[in-house]
């Protein structure tokens, strides 16, 4: 007599909601690239000022990565991804006040929440992506999930912009009157309570989910005590810097753009983050397809970084009065006009996408016990994400202007070359 064999359960819906809660971290991150321009017209604030409200969001990740995973071990993956979602959903709340009051610290509070909410939320959502299916398909769906997050960021501006701009012309000419600069405000309040209902719902829709729960891989002291081990690997600390300098890259390109633009005069200033998702999203697809069949991890990186140098210098010699690129893809852009300028910034999106995917296995790779550490230590490259604008903002400041600005991006992608060349083989700091 046989035994009859339980049928493998299917990780079809746990990999679905696990994609949704990736788009959903998309579209609340690439939102800021509609909300600094919006808010910077709303609040009269100087590029500095602005470069504020990205610094407010990434350098969450700093101070609340560990405590995240701290969290995450006491009350479990599940709970940690459904506390990061009531987390985001206070933040989306605390909008409603910022912009009744247009008190500017308060939606820099609120921009510090949503980033906390957000590592929470990834610090939980990130390890099912590894260890929900086959290990040899890892790659393949982090593939796939990083698609959806940079697809959000296609959708969150034109969203943005059709719920809360297009009741508003002209507004990227000249000096706002106090009645349009309230009206537009105002508009802020009913997208962001819509959005935090939604996300609560969503948060308890997940704690009640059939998502397994994970078990931790490693108490809290061991971890600490590996975190030195690893740092001694150059590969490693190296990759941690290249990370940090990627997203410090991969914020300007995606989120100062649409500022930039209202600086130009460009009317549809608050969908420009869109272009750059647009290009984010074919690089993955391209680097699906030749990574490794045609092309090493190491090549690709080192071709983005080469890529991401020469667009970089693109951007801040080119000339704003120029639209001969919009002009040759007009059979892409249609009647859109927009300066070479703007355009060479949204292709960084093609220059970016291949190197998170390259550097993480790089950086890890020979690690061995140490992994899982250096992956978490990998993560808080995120935080370049809060530098990286904050610098641009500065430079923007000076005589260099906005344009100029820009230039802070050439040491990053150096870096991420000389990464690309050298650093990822290093074993040794002798």
């Amino acid at each position: 007599m046989s035994v009859p064999q339980e049928k493998p359960q299917s990780n079809a819906l746990p990999m679905a909601i696990v994609a949704g809660l990736f788009f959903i971290l998309g579209f609340a991150t690439w939102l800021n690239g509609s909300l600094m321009p919006y808010l910077k017209q709303i609040l009269q604030l100087s590029p500095f000022q602005a470069s504020l409200i990205l610094f407010s969001f990434y350098i969450a990740v700093t101070f609340t990565a560990l405590p995240s995973a701290a969290v995450i071990r006491k009350v479990g993956y599940k709970s940690g991804m459904a506390l990061g979602m009531a987390t985001m959903m206070v933040a989306g709340l605390l909008f409603i006040p910022a912009a009744k009051t247009q008190f500017f610290p308060l939606f820099l509070f609120a921009q510090l929440v949503m980033g906390a909410g957000q590592t929470l939320l990834q610090t939980a959502v990130n390890p099912y992506v590894v260890r929900i299916g086959p290990e040899e398909s890892a790659a393949a769906r982090i593939s796939i999930m990083g698609i959806l997050n940079k697809g959000a960021g296609v959708v969150a501006p034109i969203v943005f912009t059709a719920l809360i701009l297009s009741g508003f012309s002209d507004t990227s000419a000249g000096e706002l009157s106090s009645s349009q600069i309230d009206a537009m405000a105002d508009a802020l309040v009913y997208p962001y309570l819509g959005m935090a209902l939604f996300i609560g719902f969503l948060g308890f829709a997940v704690k009640k989910s059939p998502l397994p729960e994970l078990e931790s891989e490693a108490e809290e002291g061991e971890n600490k005590g590996h975190i030195k081990e690893a740092l001694a690997h150059p590969n490693l600390a190296l990759g941690v810097l290249a990370l940090f300098f990627y997203v410090a890259v991969e914020v300007i390109a995606g989120d100062t753009i649409g500022t930039f633009a209202l600086s130009l005069g460009v009317e549809n200033y608050s969908v420009m983050t869109s272009y750059t998702m647009g290009c984010m999203v074919i690089g993955y697809i391209l680097g699906i397809v030749l990574i490794p069949r045609f092309v090493s991890q190491q090549m690709a990186l080192t071709v983005s970084a080469v890529l991401g140098i020469l667009l970089s210098l693109g951007v801040v010699l080119g000339d704003n009065n120029s639209f001969a690129i919009a002009n040759a893809l007009s059979f892409i852009l249609g009647d859109a006009q927009f300066p070479d300028t703007l355009i060479l910034i949204a292709f960084l999106g093609l220059a970016n996408a291949i190197v998170w995917p390259a550097v993480f296995p790089l950086a890890l790779s020979g690690m061995g016990k140490l992994t899982s550490v250096g992956s978490a230590l990998l993560v808080m490259g995120i935080s370049g994400g809060a530098f990286g604008p904050l610098f641009w903002g500065l430079a923007s400041g000076s005589s260099m202007g906005q344009q100029g600005g820009y230039i802070v991006m050439l040491p990053c992608y150096a870096f991420i070359l000389f990464y690309a060349v050298k650093g990822c083989k290093m074993r040794s700091w002798n």
